[in-house]
């Protein structure tokens, strides 16, 4: 059986987004993608278990260069995803599902050993209750953002809405640990105070609570709140942000504290939001935007 640090379930994708300055960028996406490769890029070993077309294989090429074992599923369309920026503000978007992949079945699933499994999901056709029980029922540490429950495509016109998650506290009390950004904090708890939210988090049973916005990202780890602040100079790389800061957050945390494991995330993703795509930077890279 093989052993990983880290494994990520979740949607490969097609990522069409459209800046608000009228630049359009076509890429490999998702949050598997993002949060996988920033985690394998910094030393850890990391595995993928996805849901796509076969024929789009060639989008997890950068995950083999980069030393993922990707476990392919296959599934007759691969989800593709609009990114709309409306205005400069980073955190509104509008999203269209054009196509998805379909649900994750427990079968999909297969007997790794693990540090932490995280759901990496895109939208609400990825995970259910029935499945995250079941894989929490393995012994597996387990991880989800809840984004994945979140976005709710319309299924006339595949528009993802923001909505609210009735089985929220029943999900959470599943997670280890819980990453999401302020505006789904905002849906769930109906507070933007990243501390409030991460607390009613904390009381529905969560471990360990991540919440980014625009300006960084707070950690709340057995009743103490830590924040550390982001260091961008661009936001064209905007695009996967929080994927991206908590893959490299559960690559750092089990050697180091929150608040070191938080400012090594923050730095790492800094260096992303640089450029399209994923965090494509070395150990030294984060070393130095961390020193500055």
């Amino acid at each position: 059986m093989n052993t990983y640090d880290i494994v990520f379930i979740g949607h490969m994708a097609i990522d069409e987004v459209r800046h608000f300055n009228g630049e359009v960028s076509i890429n490999a996406g998702s949050a598997v993608l993002c949060g996988a490769l920033a985690a394998a890029r910094v030393g850890c070993k990391v595995a993928v278990v996805t849901r796509m077309a076969p024929i789009d294989e060639e989008l997890v090429e950068s995950l083999h260069e980069a030393g993922v074992d990707v476990l392919l599923i296959p599934a007759p369309a691969t989800t593709y995803m609009k990114v709309i920026h409306p205005s400069e503000d980073v955190d509104i978007r509008q999203i269209i599902r054009v196509r998805s992949a379909g649900f994750f079945q427990p079968a999909d699933f297969p007997a790794l050993q693990t540090g932490v499994c995280h759901l990496a999901g895109i939208s609400d056709q990825e995970f259910d209750l029935p499945f995250i029980r079941t894989i929490k029922a393995r012994g597996l540490r387990l991880s989800a953002d809840m984004q994945g429950f979140v976005r709710q495509g319309d299924p006339e016109t595949g528009e993802i809405i923001f909505r609210d998650v009735p089985e929220k506290q029943a999900i959470v009390s599943e997670l280890d640990y819980v990453k999401l950004d302020v505006v789904e904090a905002e849906i769930m708890t109906g507070t933007r105070d990243l501390e409030q939210a991460a607390r009613q988090f904390a009381s529905w049973g969560a471990g360990e609570v991540v919440i980014t916005r625009a300006d960084g990202v707070l950690a709340l780890v057995d009743g103490t709140a830590f924040f550390s602040s982001f260091t961008n100079r661009s936001i064209i790389g905007r695009t996967g942000r929080g994927d991206t800061t908590f893959g490299a957050y559960l690559a750092w945390r089990p050697d180091h504290t929150v608040q070191e494991a938080l400012d090594f995330a923050a730095a790492l993703v800094s260096i992303k939001m640089e450029s399209n795509g994923p965090f494509h930077g070395t150990l030294h890279d984060v070393f130095a935007r961390m020193r500055t």
